[in-house]
C-alpha cells in the first residue's frame, strides 16, 4: 500500500452541543504546528444541541485549504448519521467509530477500526461523571494521533493553547488522549494510506478567524462604540469586541474609552451607531443578512446626512432565515443599493482573515475620509472558522478622520462653510463634531430635503444639486478604497473576478485548470466597490472573463454588467449557492462549462483569434500583485485632522 502523506481530509461527526469543538480544534491546531498547511470547516445546525453536525479538517502539503468534497478519514460517534457517514468515505480511505454504536458495517472498500470510546474514559477515576461524554471525544483524537503520526507534543502545545494555561483541564484531555493513542498502539493495525509527516510551512503563521481578527482590526483603528444584536454568524465578532477591549483599550485611571451596547434589534443597533458616528464617535455594528435588512433606514439616512459608521455584515444564506449555520456571498447587490430612493454604498470585500484585521482599521478611515456607510462583506466560513494567516500588522499610518473643522480651523475661515458645501471639488463637504465651541460649528443634520448649508428645503434643483454630489463622492471613493489583488500567470488567455473567500478554491482551480486541461488564466480579486481603473484594465484585457461567486444569481456578476455594459459579451457567470463554501470542483467545472476554446486576451476590442486551445503544459508560476495606489490623502482646502491609533 503507497502511502499517503500530508494529503487527505479528515471528517468528525458528532452531535452538536456535545463538545467536540475542543478535540476537533485541538487536531487542526496540532497539525497546523507540526508545520503542515491544514484548514478546518466546522457544518453545524441551527438548533442549541442535539442535531448531526460535522467538521472537516484538510491536510494538504501544497498549501490548497479550500473545501474538498472527498472524504479520506470519517470518524463518527453519532448513531443517528453512523450510515450517511459510513457511506461518505471514498474507496481505500478509512472509518472510525464508537463501538457502542451497534449498527452493521456493510463496506469491504475501507478500512474500518472501531474504539472503545467510552470503556477507555470510564475507567479513568480523574474525569468526573458529568465530564465523560465532553472528554471522550479526546480518545478519538488518541486514537487518531496514533494511527497518521501525529506528534503529541503538538497535541499537548494545542490543549494549552486551548484552555490558556489551566492545567487540570489540560492534565484531565491530555490523559484522554494518551489513553486513546495507547489503546490504538496495543489493538490496531494500520490499513490505510494517510499519514502525517513534519514541515515547516507554517512558519511565521497563525491560526485565527475571520470575525476575531475583524474584532482586534477595528479596536486598532480606534473603535469608540460598537452597537449590536446577537445574530449568526455575527454575534462573536462582537464578542471578540468585548473579550479584548478590555485588554487593549486600558487606562491608568481605569476608564473605559468605549462601549459596546446590545441592543433590543437590529434597526436600533444601526441607530445608536449612527447617533455615535454623528457624535464625532468611531462607530460601528455587525450583523448578517436579516439584520442588514432591518437596518435598512438608518442606513439610507446617514448616507443621505453623510454620517460616517462601519456596518460589518457577515453574510449566510438566504432569502429570509435561510440557512443560518451555512455561508454564502448573497448581499452583495443588497448591500450596494441599500436604501430606497438612489443610493450607492462603498463596500469593502476582505478575502482572507489579514484582510479582515486590515480592513477593521481601514473602514473606518475610509468612512470618516468619505462620511458615509462603509459596508465590510464577510462571510461565515470566512468569519467562523480557523484560517491560516500572516501575523496582523499594527496600522502604520495615522488615523484619516477626513475633512474636520475644528474651532481653530472656523476661526482661520472666519465661519464661511457649508455643511453640505462641496468646496474643494471631490463631492465631500466639510463637518464639525458635537462638542466645537466655536459659535459657527453648529448646524441641522438632516435626513429631509436640504440646501448647502443644512438649511431645510424643498427645491427641486437644490435636491437634484445634492444627489448628483453624493453620486460623485463615489469617484472620490475610489482613490481611498483597496486595490484589486492580481494574480497573473505568463501566457494567460482567460480571465477570472471574484471576491471574498472563494481565492482559495480560485487558485487550486486555476492549478487544476492549466495542468489537467491547458487552460491559463489571470485571477483578479476585487477588493471593494466603487472599482477602480484596475478593474476597468483587466475587463479590456480578456475576451472571456469568468465571474465566480457563491450565490445563486450571480450577484457581482450583475453589477459589472450594469458599471460596464459594454463588456456584456465577455463576461461569464460562475455562481453556485448551496450554503457550502467554495471548492476548487465546482469552480473548475464552472469555468469548464461555459469555457469556449479559441480566444485570446483582447488587442484593443479584437474579436475571437479563431486559434485552438493550447494542449496541457505544465504551470508556470504564478505571482501575486496588489494593484496598490500610491494616493496622498490630503484635504485641499481646510485641515485634515490626524490621531494615534489607541
Amino acid at each position: 500500500m503507497n502511502k499517503v502523506i500530508n494529503d487527505f481530509t479528515i471528517t468528525v461527526g458528532t452531535v452538536n452541543g456535545s463538545g467536540s469543538s475542543t478535540a476537533n480544534n485541538t487536531i487542526l491546531r496540532s497539525i497546523f504546528k507540526m508545520g503542515i498547511p491544514v484548514s478546518g470547516k466546522n457544518l453545524f445546525p441551527s438548533n442549541i444541541q442535539g442535531l448531526p453536525t460535522w467538521y472537516t479538517i484538510r491536510v494538504n502539503k501544497d498549501g490548497f485549504i479550500a473545501q474538498h468534497e472527498e472524504r479520506n478519514i470519517v470518524i463518527t460517534l453519532n448513531p443517528n448519521s453512523f450510515a450517511r457517514d459510513l457511506a461518505s468515505v471514498a474507496p481505500g480511505g478509512a472509518f472510525y467509530y464508537s463501538d457502542d454504536i451497534k449498527q452493521p458495517v456493510t463496506r469491504t472498500d475501507i478500512a474500518i477500526y472501531a474504539m472503545p470510546v467510552k470503556t477507555i474514559v470510564k475507567n479513568d477515576p480523574n474525569v468526573p461523571t458529568d465530564f465523560r461524554d465532553l472528554v471522550g471525544n479526546m480518545v478519538y483524537v488518541g486514537v487518531l494521533a496514533h494511527m497518521i503520526n501525529m506528534d503529541l507534543e503538538k497535541v499537548l502545545a494545542a490543549l494549552t493553547f486551548h484552555f490558556k494555561g489551566k492545567q487540570k483541564p489540560i492534565d484531565m484531555n491530555f490523559n484522554a488522549v494518551k489513553a486513546g493513542a495507547e489503546w490504538a498502539k496495543a489493538n490496531l493495525v494500520k490499513n490505510d494510506p494517510y499519514q502525517l509527516e513534519a514541515m515547516n510551512k507554517t512558519d511565521g503563521l497563525i491560526m485565527a478567524d475571520g470575525n476575531t481578527a475583524a474584532a482586534i482590526g477595528s479596536i486598532f483603528g480606534g473603535v469608540q462604540f460598537a452597537g449590536w444584536y446577537p445574530i449568526t454568524p455575527a454575534s462573536s465578532l462582537a464578542e471578540a469586541l468585548n473579550d479584548y477591549l478590555p485588554q487593549l483599550r486600558k487606562r491608568e485611571d481605569g476608564k473605559h474609552t468605549y462601549a459596546v451596547v446590545q441592543a433590543e434589534d437590529e434597526l436600533a443597533a444601526l441607530g445608536m451607531a449612527v447617533g455615535a458616528g454623528w457624535a464625532g464617535l468611531r462607530s460601528m455594528t455587525s450583523t448578517s443578512g436579516p439584520g442588514l435588512s432591518l437596518m435598512t433606514e438608518f442606513a439610507g439616512l446617514a448616507y443621505y446626512a453623510e454620517i460616517p459608521v462601519v456596518i460589518w455584515d457577515v453574510q449566510r444564506i438566504g432569502p429570509s432565515t435561510g440557512l443560518p449555520t451555512r455561508t454564502s456571498q448573497g448581499d452583495l447587490t443588497f448591500a450596494y443599493f441599500i436604501g430606497h430612493g438612489d443610493s450607492h454604498s462603498v463596500i469593502m470585500l476582505p478575502g482572507d482573515v489579514g484582510e479582515c484585521f486590515d480592513f477593521g482599521w481601514q473602514s473606518f478611515d475610509l468612512a470618516e475620509r468619505v462620511q458615509t456607510p462603509v459596508f465590510v462583506l464577510s462571510d461565515l466560513d470566512m468569519g467562523m472558522n480557523q484560517w491560516m494567516s500572516k501575523p496582523f500588522q499594527y496600522p502604520n499610518v495615522p488615523m484619516d478622520r477626513g475633512k474636520v473643522l475644528w474651532e481653530k480651523d472656523l476661526e482661520e475661515i472666519k465661519g464661511n462653510w457649508g455643511r453640505y458645501l462641496d468646496k474643494d471639488g471631490d463631492a465631500i463637504p466639510y463637518r464639525t463634531i458635537p462638542g466645537n465651541k466655536h459659535p459657527m460649528s453648529s448646524y441641522f443634520t438632516r435626513g429631509t430635503g436640504h440646501d448647502e448649508y443644512a438649511k431645510y428645503t424643498e427645491e427641486a434643483d437644490m435636491f437634484l444639486k445634492n444627489m448628483d454630489r453624493l453620486k460623485r463622492k463615489n469617484e472620490t471613493a475610489k482613490k481611498y478604497v483597496p486595490a484589486p489583488i492580481l494574480r497573473s500567470t505568463k501566457g494567460s488567455t482567460a480571465g477570472i473576478i471574484a471576491f471574498g473567500s472563494t481565492e482559495a478554491a480560485i487558485l487550486e482551480a486555476q492549478n487544476q485548470l492549466e495542468n489537467d486541461h491547458g487552460i491559463k488564466t489571470d485571477f483578479l480579486r476585487i477588493r471593494a466597490i466603487p472599482f477602480t481603473r484596475e478593474v476597468d484594465a483587466f475587463l479590456a484585457k480578456f475576451e472571456q472573463i469568468f465571474v465566480v461567486e457563491m450565490n445563486r444569481d450571480g450577484q457581482m456578476y450583475q453589477i459589472l454588467l450594469t458599471e460596464y455594459p459594454q463588456y456584456a459579451s465577455r463576461l461569464r457567470s460562475v455562481a453556485f449557492g448551496d450554503g457550502m463554501p467554495a471548492s476548487a470542483k465546482w469552480v473548475r467545472e464552472g469555468i469548464l462549462d461555459r469555457y469556449e476554446s479559441g480566444t485570446l486576451p483582447s488587442t484593443k476590442g479584437a474579436g475571437k483569434s479563431g486559434v485552438k486551445k493550447s494542449a496541457p503544459a505544465k504551470r508556470a508560476s504564478a505571482k501575486s500583485t496588489p494593484i496598490a495606489k500610491k494616493t496622498t490623502k490630503k484635504t485641499v482646502a481646510g485641515p485634515k485632522s490626524k490621531a494615534k491609533r489607541k
